[in-house]
């Protein structure tokens, strides 16, 4: 007899509303939603009860590999590390973010992130993760090198999202490149002269390799059935091209005119939730919360702080008018799932996964209580 769980006095959030009642949970997945029942079951004594979390783009686990320059830990502990974090913030399915393409400020080598990738699925295999893992490569177009690395994933059938990234100075993320040198070269320690030396060789490699990486790994996601990100489109020009190349979602477009000119065209506009939570972007460029007032953003990302995600959620529902709080768990949850084609996940709703976090507010801070993936408790 298939084991069966009921979670009820519960503040449910469906897709479209909020409704107080229980769940029945049974191999995995969700058997029933009933509205104003009063099943006996474990009590969750009013609190929300919404999907587990999607993340897309997430690149914390490299922080717990190479927590300090030259430091190298265990990939194993460094994926256990990542996975119980994120899982306590109420991620249940979330897009391990690989470096695919290196350049002078980057820590890791090739064999760093294909040892990564290893211990992900190595842990996978061995059941010991409570989030379900998969991959994203984030392919720095303009490095010399990033051809070579995207083909160490072939036939990875693990990799779900790939993003089309170009750091180069004087555009994109960096058209101020007082913002440029303030991110790198104190990053660096380099010299006025040596900086600029940098900054010449950077926009020279974007020049040379840039567009021709992107034909090769469209055309290779393509035909792997891989979905597609465009990072820090800034102009009209850049959507374009995310367009021709089968972009699906906009990864942190830097500008109002980027995002609403993906949105018109029918991208997933994907922002960062720190941003949210800031009220502005690190780098200086488009609020996520002014995204959001405009209808203009999808999807959230942690990006680099993963309670960032739900307190984001949370935040928008309370905060910005015209956004409800089925609508902005819609963008941490059911959007990013069906983004990249993961259609059994993401909403509250007989036949689905059930991955699933009881939330309390504490003065306008959700607190994580209990996160169930396919209906088994993991924190």
């Amino acid at each position: 007899m298939t084991a069966e769980t009921v979670l009820s006095n519960a503040r449910i959030v469906l897709a479209d509303e909020i409704v107080e009642g229980s769940l029945v949970l049974r191999g995995g997945f969700i058997a029933d939603v009933d509205a104003g029942s009063s099943r006996t079951g474990e009590d969750m004594g009013g609190d929300y009860v919404i999907p587990g979390l999607v993340e897309l783009h997430t690149d914390h686990l490299e922080g717990h590999y190479a927590p300090r320059p030259k430091v190298r830990w265990n990939p194993i502990a460094a994926v256990l590390a990542h996975d119980a974090q994120v899982a306590t913030a109420g991620i249940t399915t979330v897009l391990d973010a690989l470096r695919v393409g290196m350049d002078e400020d980057a820590d890791l080598t090739l064999a760093d992130i294909r040892k990564l990738a290893d211990a992900i699925e190595d842990s996978v295999a061995q059941d010991r993760l409570r989030a379900d893992h998969f991959l994203h490569l984030r392919c720095e177009v303009s490095a010399p090198d990033c051809l070579q690395a995207f083909a160490n994933f072939d036939g990875d059938e693990r990799v779900k999202l790939a993003s089309l990234m170009d750091h180069a100075p004087g555009q994109r993320q960096f058209v101020n490149l007082e913002t440029y040198a303030y991110y790198y070269q104190r990053k660096l320690k380099l010299t006025d002269r040596d900086f600029q030396k940098f900054c010449e060789k950077r926009m020279g490699e974007s020049a040379l390799n840039s567009r021709p990486n992107r034909v090769h790994i469209a055309a290779a996601c393509q035909e792997r059935g891989i979905v597609l990100a465009s990072h820090d489109d800034a102009t009209i020009g850049h959507v374009g091209e995310a367009i021709e190349q089968g972009v699906r979602v906009a990864e942190f477009p830097t500008t109002q005119e980027a995002a609403r000119a993906s949105k018109e065209a029918g991208l997933g506009v994907l922002m960062g939730a720190p941003n949210v939570m800031r009220g502005a972007s690190h780098s200086g460029n488009v609020s996520a919360r002014t995204l959001a007032s405009d209808g203009l953003l999808d999807i959230l990302s942690s990006d680099y702080i993963p309670f960032s995600l739900i307190q984001s959620a949370f935040f928008l529902g309370d905060v910005v008018e015209g956004i409800s709080l089925p609508q902005a768990v819609a963008m941490v949850s059911k959007n990013p799932a069906e983004a990249v084609g993961l259609n059994d996940r993401g909403i509250i709703e007989q036949g689905r996964r059930a991955d699933l976090v009881r939330v309390r507010v504490d003065d306008h801070v959700p607190v994580v209580r209990t996160v169930w993936r396919q209906g088994l408790r993991v924190a």
